[in-house]
């Protein structure tokens, strides 16, 4: 039985070894990675090549499953798993899509900074992305810490914005990139999700500055002081001394947590094959 091993890249993120994640989790190991992501919140596994059905099985020891914008989107799907994030820039067909495609604005959505399914109820908790092919330059992907960001907020700030909530809205990312083709039906298919924009982690006692791209105003508050306020927390909490960059090699799996980071994907030349899956868990509450 493999045990855990963590080497810290920063200060909320580590690297895991000693672990096989194709293997079954026992218990013991489930409560490891755990308490691994209480305290980091982002945890890269190296040399990691999990096929579809091992990256389901690890996501499904840790809890159920996410489908997020799969319940907006639905059509063909390349995976095995309709559980599973096709985070690539290929068509179904297998081959690279063309800057005009439907992809192409999905790999520049995820350039903003943002948590999984923070727009719905119940919101991701955990999310496992593993590598399966990358680019030659660029594709990185970058975590900011939201506890960090609350921890070294102005007092002043933190008396403005402590009992404020923030509505989160799925496509509101897309409509800011002109991505806003959508019928009405589709548009109401996800209604937005309302979260306090300073939240108290359950399982650790840590406040988190809960904000991200999904989010599109805060209540009480007119549009644009609302907007505003959005973008002068997410401008702080994404400074560079609370940020994690990973540079992903065939065969990692990183995993964080969606309710205490915010994460961005880096520009890559869109001709070139980048091709990543994605597991995710819901957040449940004991």
């Amino acid at each position: 039985m493999g045990t855990l091993h963590l080497t810290p890249l920063q200060p909320f993120a580590a690297e895991v070894t000693g672990i096989d994640l194709r293997d079954p989790l026992t218990p013991t190991q489930v409560k490891a990675v755990e308490d691994a992501m209480d305290q980091y919140a982002v945890l890269v596994f190296r040399n990691q090549p999990l096929t579809q059905t091992q990256q389901i099985a690890f996501a499904k020891a840790l809890g159920p499953l996410d489908m997020g914008l799969r319940k907006l989107k639905g059509g063909p799907h390349r995976l095995e798993y309709a559980e599973l994030a096709d985070i690539s820039n290929v068509k179904v067909d297998g081959e690279v899509a063309d800057r005009e495609h439907a992809k192409i604005v999905g790999n520049v959505a995820n350039q903003l900074w943002h948590s999984d399914s923070s727009f719905q109820k119940p919101r991701a908790k955990y999310s496992m992305l593993s590598a399966v092919t990358v680019p030659n330059f660029g594709g990185e992907t970058e975590f900011a810490d939201l506890r960090m960001a609350w921890d070294e907020l102005p007092g002043w700030r933190k008396q403005q914005v402590e009992s404020l909530h923030a509505v989160h809205y799925a496509l509101h990312s897309r409509f800011l990139l002109g991505d806003n083709q959508y019928t009405e039906e589709q548009r109401k298919t996800i209604p937005p999700a309302i979260w306090p924009l300073v939240q108290t982690d359950p399982r650790t006692g840590r406040k988190i500055l809960f904000v991200g791209i999904h989010a599109c105003e805060i209540e009480g508050m007119t549009i644009a002081e609302g907007r505003m306020l959005l973008l002068d927390m997410m401008e702080h909490a994404t400074q560079r001394q609370f940020i994690y960059q990973h540079h992903w090699q065939v065969g990692d799996l990183v995993m964080w947590d969606n309710t205490s980071t915010l994460h961005r994907g880096r520009w890559f030349d869109f001709a070139e094959r980048r091709e990543l899956r994605r597991a995710t868990t819901e957040e449940v509450f004991a």
